[in-house]
């Protein structure tokens, strides 16, 4: 769909959208904060799914919506809410978490830290495919715990496209350009940094009483993806074989680490251990996150220009996500779909209801929007409430059968190196086994040891 079908088509949902609103009265029983909190949700929705309008405007769109239709009808129904409370969102402690590690990932790339590093690890391949496609995902996965999936996925790919062009024809190639996007993708479930649906996880938790924290988390995602990116190793060589394949790794000759360097390396580190032990120090991620800013752009290590190019967007439709849950609790819409599910339902049955939904959503749409449209309603359901929200927020990352499913399929996708085919049967197999290694997860390793 081109961008103005897309646009004429949001433009006619819409107006039908408003069209049906006093239907939603009859039909559904709700007041008119409901109708309106509901409305917002479906215009979300749709604006997120069609991408009439760029996903971050939606955030704005949303906004604008709950000051001019929610707050109006709360205050008429004798529960006001202050405009602050769907302000504070955009600029909350999950927000200036993600902020801190844009400026991480900005400083790292500007001293060619993740480059070193990949190169560092690819000298030890010594010809064995086998351990180029290892250390490619490891390398990759690594990464995107700490960096955006998308400038990973581009960086690793300008490292691995020599050696990819120089195998053309080999079965082991495809396997390799696979292995970028695909550990990218399960490399950012490992950290609260990592994705945006982990952090949108994490604000949820904490609106609701059960706050995680940056250690809890990692210890919950880190083994699953370390078995995960095991799996897609294993997989990727019995799919694309690397039989009497001899690989050659050109690598650039560095200098050594400067002064700059270093102190960049050492405000990682610190920065890093200073998010893991919050529960000893007392100070919230988001201001631990303030450290890089300072020190980087107080000294100068990063211009204004590095300010303005700094993932922006995506804070904001972070925001937009965030503060369109405050309206579905607000309104009691939220608590009114919980209560739309049948009594008799296990929980269970819930978790994977819940799971494979937003893996099925996530394949078609972005990871972000499926976070945002479905964990505000997975966390007002109150039954093991951390657990289903980890599982919702993991799920949506597992999602990576199509070329559009991510960012970083994409960008692999368009480098010509494999098929839509290749990547769907082989994004497929990898969905369906993380997906099943979460829920496992879930039951057999974070509820015994009492981490959710």
């Amino acid at each position: 769909m081109r961008g103005r079908d897309k646009i004429v088509f949001a433009t006619g949902a819409l107006i039908l959208l408003a069209a049906g609103l006093d239907l939603f009265h009859p039909l559904f029983g709700l007041d008119d904060a409901q109708e309106a909190s509901l409305a917002t949700l479906l215009i979300a929705a749709l604006l997120w799914v069609t991408e009439a309008v760029p996903l971050f405007a939606t955030a704005f769109v949303i906004l604008f919506l709950q000051a001019t239709l929610l707050l109006p009808a709360l205050e008429a129904g004798g529960h006001p809410l202050p405009l602050q409370a769907i302000l504070t969102p955009f600029f909350s402690n999950i927000i200036l978490l993600f902020l801190g590690g844009f400026v991480l990932s900005a400083a790292l790339h500007r001293f060619h830290l993740d480059q070193r590093l990949a190169h560092w690890l690819l000298a030890r391949v010594k010809g064995n495919p086998n351990r180029l496609l290892l250390i490619m995902i490891g390398v990759s996965g690594f990464l995107s715990m700490w960096m955006s999936n998308t400038a990973t996925t581009a960086m690793m790919f300008a490292i691995a496209a020599p050696i990819i062009m120089s195998l053309e024809g080999a079965p082991f190639a495809r396997g390799l350009a696979l292995s970028i996007p695909f550990a990218c993708n399960l490399g950012g479930m490992g950290t609260p940094i990592g994705t945006p649906p982990n952090a949108i996880v994490l604000s949820y938790l904490a609106k609701a009483g059960t706050p995680l924290s940056f250690l809890t988390w990692m210890v919950m995602a880190v083994p699953v993806v370390l078995i995960a990116l095991f799996f897609l190793w294993r997989l990727l060589l019995a799919l694309y074989p690397a039989d009497g394949v001899v690989v050659d790794c050109p690598m650039e000759e560095k200098g050594p680490l400067t002064g700059q360097g270093w102190f960049v390396l050492g405000v990682f580190v610190l920065t890093c251990v200073g998010w893991m032990t919050s529960d000893l120090h007392g100070y919230p991620t988001g201001v631990v996150a303030l450290v890089p800013l300072v020190l980087f752009f107080g000294l100068r290590l990063l211009s204004t220009q590095d300010f303005r190019t700094l993932s922006w967007d995506v804070l904001f439709m972070l925001g937009g996500g965030l503060t369109l849950g405050v309206g579905l609790e607000a309104s009691g819409l939220a608590a009114k779909i919980v209560g739309a599910i049948p009594e008799e339902t296990s929980v269970s049955m819930v978790i994977v209801s819940f799971a494979v939904l937003t893996a099925v959503m996530a394949t078609f749409f972005s990871h972000t929007a499926t976070a945002n449209l479905v964990i505000p309603i997975a966390v007002s359901l109150g039954a093991e409430t951390a657990a289903l929200a980890v599982i919702v927020g993991l799920a949506s990352s597992t999602a990576m059968a199509l070329p559009i499913s991510t960012p970083p399929n994409a960008i692999a996708y368009g480098s010509g190196a494999f098929t839509g085919k290749d990547m769907l049967k082989t994004g497929l197999l990898v969905t369906v086994a993380v997906l099943a290694l979460i829920l496992i997860a879930g039951r057999l390793y974070w509820r015994p040891l009492g981490l959710v």
